[in-house]
């Protein structure tokens, strides 16, 4: 099977309107999703998940890279939504959108297509100035990461620069593939999230991560 695993991200969150779950995953399922994935050059796949936390609901699209979405095809369907996307859309909440460029990933010995069907992403948005991204993208990839894959459950942690916000400016993103939710509560993650360099970098006042976790609620959407 091909990868379904992108060199980019397009991550986008909504809250359906009250009292029409049901009509928003039927619409996000049987006409938005599949229609970028089949239709849209540059998209790869997509993946559904919802929040515990209430009826929140995230789409990851995994896209060949950004310039995806500079394709007419995208375009057109942006700027000139059919009637029941117009609809859904002008009703929903809680919504966001950012475009990120994988910088780095690492992954357990599992093929890749599998763990990008974990049960659970865990995200965590960052806005790191310019002067601390090399010290924060070398702790990342050089010490975080390779002690959460230590975790049992852990399957995969992936870093990406955002290149388009809305609404935060946040300037990282990672997205991490665990194969529970209950890994977030072991002693090993708590041990790889107290370490000295977390310590100072977590005494920086902008070192303030925005964190996020989801259920996949479907099967992923394929080309």
């Amino acid at each position: 099977m091909e990868s379904t695993k992108g060199k980019a991200v397009l991550f986008s969150e909504m809250t359906p309107p009250a009292g029409r779950e049901n009509d928003f995953n039927d619409w996000y399922d049987g006409h938005h999703t599949p229609s970028h994935v089949k239709g849209v050059p540059g998209f790869i796949s997509a993946m559904r998940y919802k929040s515990s936390k209430g009826p929140h609901y995230l789409a990851v699209y995994e896209l060949s890279g950004p310039e995806a979405l500079d394709h007419e095809e995208y375009k057109k369907r942006k700027l000139t939504p059919d009637d029941p996307t117009y609809k859904m859309l002008k009703s929903v909440s809680g919504f966001t959108r950012y475009i990120a460029v994988e910088k780095f990933f690492k992954a357990k010995r599992e093929p890749l297509v599998k763990v990008m069907d974990a049960s659970i992403v865990f995200c965590a948005f960052a806005s790191i100035p310019i002067e601390a991204h090399r010290e924060f993208e070398n702790w990342f990839d050089n010490e975080q990461v390779l002690m959460l894959l230590d975790c049992p459950g852990w399957l995969m942690s992936r870093r990406f620069q955002i290149i388009e916000y809305d609404p935060e400016r946040y300037t990282h993103l990672s997205i991490h593939y665990l194969a529970d939710e209950s890994v977030l509560n072991s002693g090993l993650f708590k041990k790889a999230r107290d370490t000295d360099r977390e310590g100072k970098l977590s005494e920086e006042n902008w070192f303030q991560p925005h964190l996020v976790t989801y259920q996949r609620r479907n099967t992923r959407f394929l080309k």
